[in-house]
Protein backbone atom coordinates (compact mmCIF):
# COMPACT_ATOMS: atom_id res chain seq x y z
CA UNK A 1 0.00 0.00 0.00
CA UNK A 2 1.34 3.50 -0.97
CA UNK A 3 0.07 6.48 0.41
CA UNK A 4 -1.88 7.83 -2.13
CA UNK A 5 -3.57 4.54 -2.56
CA UNK A 6 -4.87 4.80 1.60
CA UNK A 7 -8.46 5.18 2.72
CA UNK A 8 -9.21 7.65 5.20
CA UNK A 9 -12.42 7.96 7.19
CA UNK A 10 -12.76 11.65 8.88
CA UNK A 11 -15.39 11.22 11.50
CA UNK A 12 -15.88 15.16 12.99
CA UNK A 13 -19.21 16.95 13.79
CA UNK A 14 -18.83 19.89 12.61
CA UNK A 15 -20.02 19.75 8.98
CA UNK A 16 -17.51 22.83 7.85
CA UNK A 17 -14.66 20.87 9.28
CA UNK A 18 -15.82 17.60 7.50
CA UNK A 19 -15.80 19.10 4.17
CA UNK A 20 -12.48 21.03 4.40
CA UNK A 21 -11.06 17.86 5.43
CA UNK A 22 -12.23 15.97 2.82
CA UNK A 23 -11.87 17.84 0.26
CA UNK A 24 -7.77 18.73 1.56
CA UNK A 25 -7.36 15.13 1.70
CA UNK A 26 -8.50 13.76 -1.56
CA UNK A 27 -6.07 16.79 -3.20
CA UNK A 28 -3.27 15.32 -1.54
CA UNK A 29 -4.29 12.29 -3.42
CA UNK A 30 -6.12 10.05 -0.61
CA UNK A 31 -9.44 8.01 -0.79
CA UNK A 32 -11.51 10.21 1.68
CA UNK A 33 -14.49 8.89 3.63
CA UNK A 34 -16.37 11.56 6.08
CA UNK A 35 -18.75 10.41 8.99
CA UNK A 36 -20.93 13.13 11.31
CA UNK A 37 -20.39 11.07 14.05
CA UNK A 38 -19.38 7.61 15.78
CA UNK A 39 -22.53 5.56 14.99
CA UNK A 40 -22.15 6.74 11.53
CA UNK A 41 -18.82 6.02 11.43
CA UNK A 42 -19.80 2.52 12.80
CA UNK A 43 -21.80 2.07 9.80
CA UNK A 44 -19.11 2.74 7.23
CA UNK A 45 -16.42 0.47 9.63
CA UNK A 46 -18.54 -1.97 8.98
CA UNK A 47 -19.25 -2.16 5.51
CA UNK A 48 -15.76 -1.11 4.26
CA UNK A 49 -12.10 -0.96 4.89
CA UNK A 50 -10.31 2.05 5.76
CA UNK A 51 -6.19 2.44 6.02
CA UNK A 52 -6.81 5.25 8.64
CA UNK A 53 -9.05 6.49 11.14
CA UNK A 54 -8.99 10.69 11.40
CA UNK A 55 -11.30 11.04 14.96
CA UNK A 56 -12.63 14.12 16.44
CA UNK A 57 -12.29 13.31 20.54
CA UNK A 58 -15.75 15.56 21.68
CA UNK A 59 -18.74 14.56 19.42
CA UNK A 60 -22.29 14.29 20.72
CA UNK A 61 -23.17 10.97 21.68
CA UNK A 62 -20.32 8.34 21.77
CA UNK A 63 -17.48 10.53 22.03
CA UNK A 64 -13.98 9.82 19.70
CA UNK A 65 -12.33 8.55 22.87
CA UNK A 66 -14.56 5.44 23.55
CA UNK A 67 -15.17 4.53 19.52
CA UNK A 68 -11.27 4.52 19.62
CA UNK A 69 -11.33 2.24 22.98
CA UNK A 70 -13.58 -0.30 21.42
CA UNK A 71 -12.12 0.00 17.74
CA UNK A 72 -8.98 -0.97 18.97
CA UNK A 73 -10.33 -4.17 20.57
CA UNK A 74 -10.82 -4.97 17.35
CA UNK A 75 -8.81 -3.87 14.86
CA UNK A 76 -5.33 -2.45 14.55
CA UNK A 77 -6.25 0.52 12.11
CA UNK A 78 -4.48 3.48 12.74
CA UNK A 79 -6.28 6.25 14.52
CA UNK A 80 -5.41 9.77 14.99
CA UNK A 81 -7.33 12.06 17.16
CA UNK A 82 -8.04 15.60 16.90
CA UNK A 83 -8.52 17.69 20.23
CA UNK A 84 -9.41 21.60 21.22
CA UNK A 85 -6.51 22.98 22.39
CA UNK A 86 -7.29 22.56 26.49
CA UNK A 87 -8.08 19.00 26.82
CA UNK A 88 -4.52 17.37 27.56
CA UNK A 89 -6.22 14.81 30.06
CA UNK A 90 -8.44 13.73 26.78
CA UNK A 91 -4.92 13.73 24.71
CA UNK A 92 -3.71 11.08 27.10
CA UNK A 93 -6.56 9.20 27.69
CA UNK A 94 -7.08 8.90 23.72
CA UNK A 95 -3.40 7.49 23.25
CA UNK A 96 -4.37 5.22 26.58
CA UNK A 97 -7.28 4.29 25.08
CA UNK A 98 -4.90 3.34 21.69
CA UNK A 99 -4.92 5.92 19.58
CA UNK A 100 -1.49 6.39 17.50
CA UNK A 101 -1.59 10.05 17.19
CA UNK A 102 -3.24 13.35 18.01
CA UNK A 103 -3.10 16.60 16.97
CA UNK A 104 -4.63 19.81 18.43
CA UNK A 105 -7.09 22.18 16.90
CA UNK A 106 -6.55 24.44 15.39
CA UNK A 107 -3.87 23.13 13.08
CA UNK A 108 -2.38 23.38 9.95
CA UNK A 109 -3.69 21.07 7.26
CA UNK A 110 -0.08 19.86 5.89
CA UNK A 111 0.72 19.11 9.26
CA UNK A 112 -2.02 16.60 9.58
CA UNK A 113 -0.92 15.68 6.25
CA UNK A 114 2.62 14.82 7.52
CA UNK A 115 1.06 13.31 10.50
CA UNK A 116 -0.88 11.42 8.55
CA UNK A 117 1.54 10.11 6.52
CA UNK A 118 4.31 9.27 9.15
CA UNK A 119 1.75 6.75 11.07
CA UNK A 120 0.94 4.90 7.20
CA UNK A 121 4.68 4.56 6.76
CA UNK A 122 4.93 2.92 10.01
CA UNK A 123 2.26 0.31 9.19
CA UNK A 124 3.26 -3.02 8.32
CA UNK A 125 3.50 -3.62 4.62
CA UNK A 126 0.74 -6.62 3.13
CA UNK A 127 2.39 -9.58 2.53
CA UNK A 128 3.53 -11.25 -0.84
CA UNK A 129 0.31 -11.92 -2.51
CA UNK A 130 2.26 -15.47 -3.11
CA UNK A 131 1.32 -16.08 0.35
CA UNK A 132 -2.29 -15.72 -0.90
CA UNK A 133 -4.20 -18.68 -1.44
CA UNK A 134 -4.86 -18.90 -5.06
CA UNK A 135 -7.64 -21.77 -5.24
CA UNK A 136 -10.23 -22.14 -2.52
CA UNK A 137 -11.67 -25.37 -2.17
CA UNK A 138 -15.37 -26.60 -1.06
CA UNK A 139 -15.59 -30.41 -1.18
CA UNK A 140 -15.54 -31.35 -4.53
CA UNK A 141 -15.45 -28.52 -6.34
CA UNK A 142 -12.66 -25.55 -6.08
CA UNK A 143 -12.61 -22.25 -7.54
CA UNK A 144 -9.44 -21.16 -9.20
CA UNK A 145 -9.16 -17.34 -8.40
CA UNK A 146 -6.69 -16.10 -10.53
CA UNK A 147 -8.42 -17.58 -13.65
CA UNK A 148 -11.89 -16.91 -11.90
CA UNK A 149 -13.29 -20.62 -13.17
CA UNK A 150 -15.07 -23.42 -10.90
CA UNK A 151 -14.27 -26.90 -11.41
CA UNK A 152 -15.46 -29.69 -10.36
CA UNK A 153 -13.24 -32.75 -10.24
CA UNK A 154 -11.92 -32.50 -13.80
CA UNK A 155 -14.86 -31.08 -14.86
CA UNK A 156 -15.16 -26.94 -15.99
CA UNK A 157 -18.58 -25.46 -14.48
CA UNK A 158 -19.80 -22.63 -16.55
CA UNK A 159 -20.41 -19.71 -14.62
CA UNK A 160 -22.88 -16.72 -16.02
CA UNK A 161 -21.26 -13.29 -15.50
CA UNK A 162 -23.48 -12.25 -12.65
CA UNK A 163 -22.50 -15.80 -11.37
CA UNK A 164 -18.92 -14.85 -12.02
CA UNK A 165 -19.12 -11.56 -10.03
CA UNK A 166 -20.64 -12.83 -7.04
CA UNK A 167 -17.55 -15.38 -6.86
CA UNK A 168 -14.74 -13.02 -7.60
CA UNK A 169 -17.33 -10.92 -4.89
CA UNK A 170 -17.29 -13.65 -2.31
CA UNK A 171 -13.59 -14.99 -2.57
CA UNK A 172 -11.91 -11.78 -2.29
CA UNK A 173 -13.21 -11.57 1.68
CA UNK A 174 -13.56 -15.88 2.38
CA UNK A 175 -15.15 -16.36 5.94
CA UNK A 176 -16.90 -12.85 5.46
CA UNK A 177 -20.29 -12.06 5.99
CA UNK A 178 -21.07 -9.72 2.73
CA UNK A 179 -24.66 -7.63 2.78
CA UNK A 180 -27.49 -8.33 0.16
CA UNK A 181 -27.10 -4.19 -0.53
CA UNK A 182 -23.45 -4.69 -0.53
CA UNK A 183 -23.84 -6.97 -3.16
CA UNK A 184 -26.35 -5.42 -5.33
CA UNK A 185 -24.07 -2.29 -5.52
CA UNK A 186 -21.13 -4.29 -6.59
CA UNK A 187 -23.09 -6.32 -9.25
CA UNK A 188 -24.46 -3.07 -10.61
CA UNK A 189 -26.24 -3.63 -14.12
CA UNK A 190 -24.86 -7.61 -13.57
CA UNK A 191 -28.61 -8.13 -11.66
CA UNK A 192 -31.72 -8.76 -13.69
CA UNK A 193 -34.00 -6.26 -13.05
CA UNK A 194 -34.29 -2.49 -11.52
CA UNK A 195 -35.22 -1.03 -8.30
CA UNK A 196 -33.17 -1.60 -5.12
CA UNK A 197 -36.19 -4.62 -3.79
CA UNK A 198 -36.36 -6.37 -7.20
CA UNK A 199 -32.71 -5.93 -7.15
CA UNK A 200 -31.94 -7.64 -3.94
CA UNK A 201 -34.56 -10.51 -4.72
CA UNK A 202 -32.54 -10.99 -7.99
CA UNK A 203 -29.11 -11.34 -5.90
CA UNK A 204 -30.86 -13.89 -3.70
CA UNK A 205 -32.36 -15.55 -6.58
CA UNK A 206 -28.74 -15.44 -8.12
CA UNK A 207 -27.20 -17.21 -4.71
CA UNK A 208 -29.61 -19.71 -5.15
CA UNK A 209 -28.30 -20.79 -8.67
CA UNK A 210 -24.61 -20.39 -7.98
CA UNK A 211 -25.36 -22.76 -4.93
CA UNK A 212 -26.70 -25.32 -6.72
CA UNK A 213 -23.05 -25.48 -8.81
CA UNK A 214 -21.34 -24.84 -5.27
CA UNK A 215 -23.00 -27.49 -3.12
CA UNK A 216 -23.94 -31.11 -2.69
CA UNK A 217 -27.21 -30.30 -1.24
CA UNK A 218 -28.26 -26.69 -2.27
CA UNK A 219 -31.45 -26.81 0.23
CA UNK A 220 -28.93 -27.48 2.93
CA UNK A 221 -26.09 -25.26 1.83
CA UNK A 222 -22.44 -25.54 3.54
CA UNK A 223 -20.24 -23.05 1.34
CA UNK A 224 -22.33 -20.60 0.45
CA UNK A 225 -24.21 -19.14 3.65
CA UNK A 226 -27.06 -17.19 4.82
CA UNK A 227 -25.85 -15.22 7.89
CA UNK A 228 -28.83 -13.99 9.38
CA UNK A 229 -29.32 -10.43 9.84
CA UNK A 230 -26.01 -9.68 7.83
CA UNK A 231 -25.55 -11.26 4.38
CA UNK A 232 -24.15 -14.11 2.55
CA UNK A 233 -20.88 -15.37 3.26
CA UNK A 234 -18.45 -18.20 1.46
CA UNK A 235 -17.05 -20.34 3.88
CA UNK A 236 -14.07 -22.49 1.81
CA UNK A 237 -12.38 -25.65 3.30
Amino acid sequence: MTETQAHLLVVDDDERIRGLLQKFLIRSGFLCSVARDAAQARRLLAGLEFDMLVLDVMMPGENGIALTRDLRQRSPMPILLLTAKGETANRIEGLEAGADDYLVKPFEPKELLLRINAILRRMPQPKPAESAPKVLHMGMVRYDMERGELWRGTDPVRLTATEAALMRLFAAQPGAPITRERLVGDLGRSADDTGAGAQERAVDVQITRLRRKLEEDPRQPRYLQTVRGEGYMLQPD
